[in-house]
Formats: structure tokens, C-alpha cells, sequence
């Protein structure tokens, strides 16, 4: 037992990694424990970062084949799955090799270990070494995240049955691969895998792909996924699942009847659930609501000296939603305000294409009664988009039709992802139709899509005829 230190961080992924940088910044002794070799957590080393890798090896392979429109004629691309898998993981190592530099530069000190809050000021070490260490702190921030949520009823060693971790580890690429979850991980993983070669089905509870998201953007998704994937059942779910010499044998209940399906593998995308039922936060005081930890707008729990952050408390599970979490925990304990708003929230799919949102959707806008305007520039009219032979895509802004402030952003298209920031800023500044429509953008972009679609609510659209309202 050491004398206490200001501050422990449990949990080294976006947002506990980003509470010790900060925290360390401040001139506070910073502990940062994780029972990773390296910081990263799971965004890093077994999500975001081998996905998007692997998301970009499929836009290549895609491209590759789609060229010969253009003239240009490839030999059919020869897939190496070992130096694949090698290369994924030298880009995630040097990654987290930058983030263990980051800990010693900035004076943080990372244990690698398994964290357990023996009290209310005492956090419980068991190093990876074997030994063990009791860390008295003054304030804890917790940061563990989240993991996979099982498929109900079946069991998650099924051999055959992957995880997102397990897909990501590039074990094989199976013949046929049924996809459990229309959302982000799903359709991510089911892109990646549909360009290396899998036959591809997936399967969605609800009545669409990406439920969150406004119709009008998944469509030119849909689309070209239609074209990329085997299938894709929408208002499906499984009911059982058995081992076969082949894979597995998949009861799928779609609406009122039931039919088999086979798969070499089933991918389970279903998403995921906060780890704060491991942390044994109930005993010391710390409440829980649908399994996260209860915060204030400083993201004080119930016990104010522990604070949560991330995928640990309500809203959306995000890496750069727990960044923020961590940016609003450090200012608390430095003694700032909370803010008095919540951030406009971007949402990014890295399928091809990407769909990215945020603010307001015009979904949301329905459900709650409120009058709103929708306006969308599609990109066929867009000559940067011609240019790449990716015209499938939409730009769209929520106004408000009284005041013309606009209230939400939402982006189908390549490259979605890098754009949609754009619209976050006007949004969080307030902009009106007329002080966004001043901007100026080079032409010729996708970005410009985002001002062709004001033009288009102003009626003053140069490549788009929409008449005057």
C-alpha cells in the first residue's frame, strides 16, 4: 500500500487514455490501469481502428473490380490472408506503441493488470506479472467499456460462432457467413468479408438496416448492398442454432414463418453491453440504471470522487463520445463547470457507401411532433461525384421552418465520414440557412454537396432544380 494518488483511471481505451493524457496535462499524478499489454482498449486494438483498416482493403478490392468501366483493366486481385492479418496488426501495433510512448511522455503511469475497487478509495491490482497491488486513490474514473452481447439461447463457444473480436482476428474467410445485426459492427464486418469472398446474408430484427438513421440515407446504402451481400432479411431473428459437419444450421423466425439456414459461420453483431456489472460497483454506493452506471452532467456518480465515462454510462457507445465524456470528467475534477448543453453527436457506418448523421433526424422530429423542413441534394447532380462514378449518394439538412436555423445533418456517400464534421460545427454554432449558404466551397467536392443542398431549401440551387417554396 503506496501513499494515494490524485487520480486512477480504469480502463485504457478512448476515453480512459484521453482522462490520464489530460488529467497528467494538469499537473495531476495519474495512474492508468489496464489488463492490455498497451493502452488502446478495445476501439484500438479489436474494433475501430482493425476495422477500418480492413474496411479500406475492401474498398480497394471493389474499386479494383469496378474500374474496368473506366477503361482500366485489372488482373483479378489475389488475396494473401497472412500478410493481410500482418499488415492489420503492424498498423494497430504501431498505434499502440504511440500510445505507450504518450504514457511516458506525459509522466502517466500504465500497469497492465486486472482492476478491482477493493473499497471506496482502494483499487485492487492483480498485475500481469502474477503479483499484486493496492493503489489508495483520491478519485477514480471509470473506463472499462464494453463487450459483445451473446446471442440469447445459444452458447457463445458454439464452434463456428464469431464475435466482432473473432472476426476481426482474419481466422479464415468462410465460404458463406451469416451476419446476426443490421447495424454499424454488422454491416461493417459483412462488407469486409462479401470483398474478401464470403457469400454474405444478413439478418435484422427491426424493419430496416441501421435503425437509427433516417430512411432516405440507408437507401443508397440498401442498394449497393443488395449488390455486395447474398441477402438481406429484414423483421428476422434466430430462434436456434446447431453444429454441422458443414457449420452451422441457423432457425431463422421471420414474421410468422421459420425456415434453415446454412453457414460455414455466423457472425453475432447484435451490439454491446456496458462491463459495469463487472466492476462490483453496487457494494460501494455506485447506482446502476439498465446496466450503466448512473451520472451527473460532470459525470459524478452517485459516489461524487468516482466519476464514469463512455460506453459505462448512458448514450451512444462511441469513441469519440467517450473522449468527450473523459474532457468533461478531468474539467470537473480541475473544478470547471459541466455544460449546460449536449454535444450534437456525429454517427458514422464505414460500409461502402458510408452513411454519416447528427443533430436532429427527421425521424426524431416526427416522434416527437415537431415541424420541421427536410431538404436533400442528390448526388447525381454533383460533378465531383459523377467524376468518381458514385452518384448513388444524398446530402440532407433538418430546418427549422420558422427560423432557418438548421438542426440536423445527414450524409450517404463515399467518404460521408470526413464530411459530416462540417455539419456538426453548424449545427452546434447555430447556423441559418443564409450564414451557411456564405460559406464557400471549392468546387469541385463532395463536401460542396452539403451547400448545394441549402441552395436546394432556398430555392437557389445552380445544379439542382428545386422550385421555390
Amino acid at each position: 500500500m503506496g501513499k494515494t494518488v490524485p487520480l486512477v483511471v480504469l480502463g485504457a481505451g478512448p476515453g480512459g487514455y484521453t482522462a490520464a493524457f489530460l488529467a497528467a496535462g494538469r499537473g495531476m499524478e495519474t495512474v492508468l490501469v489496464d489488463n492490455a499489454p498497451q493502452p488502446g482498449g478495445v476501439c484500438l486494438q479489436r474494433g475501430c481502428m482493425p476495422s477500418k483498416a480492413l474496411l479500406h482493403v475492401a474498398r480497394l478490392l471493389r474499386e479494383s473490380r469496378e474500374a474496368e468501366q473506366m477503361g482500366l483493366l485489372f488482373a483479378p486481385p489475389q488475396l494473401d490472408l497472412q500478410r493481410l492479418r500482418d499488415w492489420k496488426e503492424a498498423v494497430v501495433g504501431r498505434l499502440m506503441r504511440g500510445l505507450a510512448e504518450q504514457c511516458q511522455r506525459r509522466g502517466v503511469r500504465y500497469l497492465q493488470g486486472q482492476g478491482e475497487l477493493l473499497d471506496g478509495n482502494t483499487l485492487l491490482v492483480q498485475r500481469s506479472d502474477g503479483g499484486e497491488e493496492k493503489i489508495p486513490f483520491a478519485h477514480c474514473i471509470l473506463a472499462t467499456g464494453s463487450r459483445p452481447m451473446p446471442l440469447p439461447g445459444v452458447s457463445p463457444a458454439l464452434p463456428g460462432l464469431w464475435d466482432s473480436t473473432q472476426a476481426l482476428a482474419l481466422e479464415r474467410v468462410p465460404e458463406t457467413l451469416l451476419v446476426v445485426g443490421g447495424g454499424n459492427i454488422g454491416l461493417e464486418l459483412g462488407t469486409v468479408y462479401a470483398a474478401l469472398g464470403s457469400a454474405v446474408t444478413v439478418l435484422e430484427m427491426g424493419a430496416g438496416l441501421l435503425p437509427g438513421a433516417d430512411r432516405d440515407l440507408v437507401r443508397p446504402l440498401a442498394q449497393r448492398l443488395a449488390n455486395q451481400f447474398q441477402a438481406v432479411l429484414n423483421n428476422s431473428k434466430v430462434t436456434a442454432v446447431e453444429a454441422t459437419a458443414g457449420g452451422l444450421q441457423v432457425t431463422v423466425q421471420s414474421g410468422a414463418s421459420s425456415h434453415l439456414l446454412q453457414a460455414e459461420r455466423l457472425l453475432v453483431a447484435t451490439g454491446r453491453m456496458a462491463n459495469a456489472d463487472l466492476l462490483g460497483l453496487e457494494r460501494l454506493g455506485v447506482a446502476l440504471e439498465r446496466g450503466r452506471v448512473v451520472v451527473a452532467a460532470d459525470k459524478r456518480s452517485t459516489v461524487p470522487h468516482i466519476l464514469a465515462i463512455g460506453d459505462l454510462i448512458a448514450g451512444p457507445m462511441l469513441a469519440h463520445k467517450a473522449a468527450l465524456d473523459a474532457r468533461v470528467a478531468v474539467g470537473t475534477l480541475c473544478g470547471e463547470p459541466a455544460p449546460t448543453h449536449a454535444a450534437v453527436m456525429p454517427m458514422v457506418t464505414y460500409t461502402d457507401p458510408e452513411l454519416a448523421y447528427a443533430g436532429l433526424t427527421e425521424t426524431e422530429a416526427r416522434q416527437q411532433g415537431r415541424s420541421v423542413r427536410a431538404v436533400r441534394f442528390p448526388w447525381a447532380a454533383s460533378g465531383r461525384a459523377q467524376t468518381l462514378e458514385r452518384s448513388e449518394g444524398v446530402s440532407k439538412w433538418i430546418i427549422d421552418p420558422h427560423t432557418e436555423q438548421l438542426l440536423g445533418v445527414g450524409i450517404a456517400g463515399v467518404h460521408a465520414g470526413e464530411m459530416i464534421a462540417q455539419g456538426v460545427q453548424a449545427i452546434e454554432q447555430g447556423l441559418t440557412l443564409q450564414q451557411f449558404r456564405h460559406l464557400v466551397h471549392p468546387h469541385p467536392t463532395l463536401s460542396e454537396t452539403l451547400l448545394e443542398a441549402a441552395e436546394v431549401a432556398m430555392g437557389e440551387c445552380v445544379h439542382y432544380y428545386a422550385p421555390k417554396r
